[in-house]
């Protein structure tokens, strides 16, 4: 969930992020992982993203894990060998506050070889930076402040104030999302209106995914699929194509 959202904001806010991390109001498209090989590899919590000059590649983690420092060298080997003549900007942003020294790793050494990174832990940014663009607005909750909650506020407020719909709608969403790594559920839709909230292609997404989730179950419990198709809403062929991944998700 919270991969997903970060994801979004950085594919649909691209210059917002290159304006923060980069130091420059490009626009950047996304680079999708199989044109680097990255298949094989979990990549549901990175993003590439590419202008003409440079890539931006960000990794996302609620929390940390040992492999981080050789997944970034991999991934920038990877892009060397795909886009050799693009310098690669790698960012590892951890969202959730923790006394884990893993989030203070900023490079990979193996013998003779080192490849460093920049490594941002949200909690330890001035939550106010977040507000000064819009697609980094759902961070504010997250960053450095005296109160998670107020910086909640400040930040339906301000998004409040955008006059597209569906941008409104998303960036709702996903401070809402994003705030639930500090926040209580309860403190957090008396913050956030849930009717904006629910309009968002974040929160259907979301939303689709628990109820596919709910029909994984169910099958594996052995309900038939006429059935799950009843208590989840989906359709007859969306729960045979969920069939299907988990009969070949037990032979592999």
């Amino acid at each position: 969930m919270y991969d997903d959202t970060c994801r979004f904001l950085a594919e649909h806010f691209s210059a917002d992020f290159a304006s923060w991390l980069i130091g420059e109001a490009v626009t950047m498209t996304e680079i999708k992982p199989s044109e680097l090989s990255l298949d094989p590899i979990r990549a549901d919590a990175m993003i590439l993203l590419q202008s003409e000059d440079s890539i931006l590649h960000i990794e996302f983690q609620t929390l940390p894990k040992r492999k981080i420092p050789f997944r970034m060298a991999d991934y920038r080997l990877r892009g060397y060998r795909r886009y050799e003549d693009k310098p690669m900007r790698q960012v590892v942003i951890y969202l959730k506050p923790t006394t884990s020294e893993l989030v203070y790793q900023t490079s990979f050494t193996l013998e003779n070889t080192q490849h460093n990174f920049q490594v941002i832990r949200l909690w330890e940014q001035p939550a106010s930076l977040f507000l000064q663009y819009p697609g980094l607005i759902p961070f504010a909750a997250l960053g450095q402040s005296e109160s998670p909650a107020e910086m909640l506020r400040q930040a339906t407020q301000i998004v409040d104030q955008i006059e597209d719909s569906t941008t409104q709608a998303n960036l709702m969403a996903a401070s809402a999302i994003l705030a639930g790594l500090r926040l209580e559920e309860d403190v957090i839709y008396q913050l956030v209106q849930r009717d904006i909230m629910q309009e968002s292609v974040i929160y259907r997404s979301i939303q689709d995914e628990k109820t596919r989730e709910i029909a994984r179950n169910f099958l594996r419990d052995g309900l038939p699929v006429e059935a799950v198709a009843r208590g989840t809403g989906l359709s007859i062929e969306e729960v045979q194509q969920l069939q299907q991944q988990l009969n070949g998700s037990a032979q592999s």
